[in-house]
């Protein structure tokens, strides 16, 4: 690997790191709220398969000199601030908002970045490391849509609980302040470093996809708002950057660093063992 193209996957990399320390984080929030006893077991394990993902992308990350031993990157401001959030909030946020999001950012960052990854570095090793990522994203993806259409198949009661959600002012905030400007930055950042925009788009439709094809998933509104949401994230000449995501990217970087640097209190609690 040349010093150009290190310099310029260590920022991925550790975002990518981050990335999956958030989706551990979030797996272990459904978990706490899951609808039945079997559905909690399963996001338990993939609460800890998350953090193994990290895990392995820290030891590739010191396999390709871009980080010493014993050392975990640092974080940029946005991501600190989706870490706070949910540290914070994390257990109390509404279950079908929650269960809406994670396989939106499954589809839309794993599978973009993660191909990007794999295309642009020559390495046996992280080829094979992201093919049992790969893997267990898919088992992630298949429950995590099976999960929506459970949501939805309740009836009207479940229709009208998954738009009250949307105004819980945790899920506005969570939304703006948070998901908007992470999503954002990631992006730009994938694609200024040559990801091809299509690609990007493909795995943001993967989501509309693959809930199309459950029978009642349309009738969460959390669903329908984040499908809406993630149309216009792959459209950058949508107002919706100009208008917000833009300028949220721009104030979150001058978010005091006292209020986000404190240590994350989930994060030496993960496991890298298959049990949460």
């Amino acid at each position: 690997m040349s010093q150009e193209t290190r310099d310029k996957l260590t920022p991925f990399m550790a975002d990518l790191v981050w990335i999956e320390h958030i989706g551990a984080r979030g797996f272990a929030s459904l978990a706490a709220k899951a609808p039945t006893a079997t559905i909690r077991e399963i996001y338990r394990y993939f609460h800890a398969e998350e953090q193994k993902h990290a895990n392995a992308e820290l030891a590739l990350m010191r396999r390709w000199g871009m980080l010493e031993h014993g050392r975990i990157p640092e974080p940029n401001t946005q991501v600190k601030l989706a870490i706070k959030v949910l540290d914070t909030y994390g257990d109390t946020l509404p279950l079908q908002g929650l269960a809406a999001l994670i396989p939106l950012l499954e589809c839309a960052l794993d599978g973009a970045l993660v191909k990007f990854l794999t295309d642009t570095v020559e390495d046996p090793l992280c080829h094979e490391v992201f093919r049992h990522i790969n893997s267990d994203e898919a088992r992630h993806i298949t429950v995590d849509f099976e999960v929506l259409d459970y949501l939805g198949a309740r009836g009207w009661i479940s229709s009208i609980s998954s738009a009250a959600e949307l105004l819980d002012p945790r899920v506005v905030v969570g939304l703006i302040v948070v998901f908007a400007p992470l999503i954002n930055k990631m992006r730009d950042n994938i694609v200024g470093m040559g990801l091809q925009e299509k690609k990007l788009m493909n795995a943001v439709r993967r989501f509309e996809k693959l809930g199309g094809r459950g029978e009642y998933t349309a009738r969460l509104a959390s669903y329908q708002a984040l499908k809406v949401m993630g149309n216009m994230i792959i459209d950058r000449s949508h107002p919706y950057h100009r208008l917000l995501a833009d300028p949220m990217v721009k104030i979150t970087n001058h978010v005091p660093r006292f209020l986000i640097d404190k240590p994350q209190s989930w994060v030496k609690g993960l496991s890298p063992k298959a049990v949460a």
